[in-house]
């Protein structure tokens, strides 16, 4: 089964081809996301943090929240002993949810896969659910976060199987080899949203800066 039998907004910004259409659609999901993805099972903020929590000690700061959405994984950092979290989301109508939240320190509207206006080495750690997907970012995003972590810092991912399989891990290898970031952990493959029948699956990766 593929994306394309997805219906309603998901298969919306599934099917986008362009930046501004995903944050178009996500900009009218924004008020029903969180009860929309609470009914499919949503399961990427919950191994997130799970992963985010066996490699990054607590009160390490600042985070970034990379595709933070209404603020699914940021309700928790905070109550799980990481004081400052920033967030970032192509979608102003999904950061003005998270806005109402009282959980980040900081927001920004951008767009994952192209260069970031942060400086090298800013983050502790950055932290990245559901955003490795079909039609929403590719492998080469994975090398701004890296620039803009600390090393000995962590970023922790979910990717869809099928963009791991195509070029994520191939990618992965080849900052191995380049002494830039060391894959510490991945998951076995799991569906993120068990409500969703057309579902394909995914894996939570944990890389590590050097």
């Amino acid at each position: 089964m593929t994306h394309a039998k997805h219906e309603g907004h998901l298969g919306a910004v599934y099917d986008a081809k362009k930046p501004e259409e995903i944050a178009g659609h996500y900009n009218r999901w924004a008020e029903s996301y969180d009860a929309d993805m609470a009914a499919a099972g949503y399961r990427h903020p919950a191994i997130c943090l799970a992963l985010l929590s066996r490699h990054l000690p607590r009160g390490a700061e600042p985070l970034l929240d990379a595709g933070a959405g209404t603020g699914l994984v940021g309700e928790w950092l905070d109550i799980m002993g990481y004081p400052r979290v920033e967030a970032l989301d192509i979608s102003e109508g999904m950061l003005a949810v998270a806005r109402k939240k009282g959980i980040y320190s900081d927001f920004h509207q951008l767009a994952l896969g192209g260069a970031l206006p942060f400086a090298d080495n800013a983050f502790a750690g950055v932290i990245s659910a559901g955003v490795f997907t079909t039609g929403h970012v590719g492998a080469e995003g994975v090398d701004e976060l890296v620039r803009i972590c600390r090393p000995g810092g962590v970023i922790v991912l979910t990717v869809k199987d099928t963009l791991w399989s195509e070029a994520f891990a191939a990618h992965v290898s080849d900052m191995q080899s380049s002494e830039k970031a060391t894959l510490v952990e991945q998951t076995s493959p799991y569906v993120s949203m068990p409500g969703e029948a057309a579902t394909i699956p995914s894996r939570g990766v944990v890389i590590k800066v050097r």
